[in-house]
């Protein structure tokens, strides 16, 4: 099989570790409270989540994915291949029907981006790609049929009129300027630079 391209999202590991804790935390491990949901919760993941908050006294975010894994749901947030597997299908999602004139495109920027360094790491959530060094330094999204948005966090620095300001530096946002792509000839050397920039930013 061709190796993926996208790595596992930081967000997994959290929720793994939120697992292995669980039956310290609340009595039960993961798999003890699908059981118990499964066998004496009510019928729908909304009943069940607010079941597990009155009855079983568990905080919201606990009651919340209990619920959604026991609806066989969320397998994702923390199973590293089991997210793997939806990253592709978040991709073929985001750059289907009308958008998929996008994927020529998306493919070489994400190409490019991976470039920049061996740790660049490529990690899709259902609507953007996220590109993470430490942190999230660069982000692919599909804005409109005919257009990527490059998002670039790279804070207050100074940038010609080709990076738009995304207001994300004053509401406190990683991502604070974008490059609209809208074919392969967009990804150029100016779009090369200012993602190394943004790249070197999060050292």
């Amino acid at each position: 099989m061709k190796p993926s391209p996208y790595s596992v999202h930081p967000g997994v590991a959290m929720a793994l570790s939120v697992v292995a804790k669980m039956k310290e935390k609340t009595g039960r491990t993961l798999d003890e409270w699908i059981a118990l949901v499964n066998k004496h919760g009510p019928a729908t993941e909304k009943e069940r989540r607010e079941w597990l908050k009155r009855e079983r006294h568990l905080g919201t975010n606990y009651a919340a994915w209990i619920a959604e894994r026991a609806d066989g749901k969320g397998a994702e947030d923390s199973d590293p291949d089991a997210y793997l597997r939806a990253a592709d299908r978040y991709v073929n999602g985001m750059f289907a029907g009308t958008r998929a004139p996008l994927r020529p495109i998306y493919n070489e920027l994400l190409k490019v981006a991976l470039s920049v360094a061996e740790d660049v790491k490529a990690c899709p959530c259902k609507t953007i790609v996220p590109l993470y060094r430490k942190h999230v330094f660069a982000q692919i999204k599909p804005a409109t049929n005919t257009r990527i948005d490059f998002g670039l966090a790279l804070s207050r620095t100074k940038a010609p009129k080709r990076l738009i300001d995304t207001g994300g530096f004053d509401k406190g946002d990683r991502i604070t300027h974008r490059i609209e792509i809208t074919s392969k000839a967009d990804i150029d050397g100016e779009v090369k630079r200012w993602l190394k920039k943004a790249y070197e930013l999060d050292a």
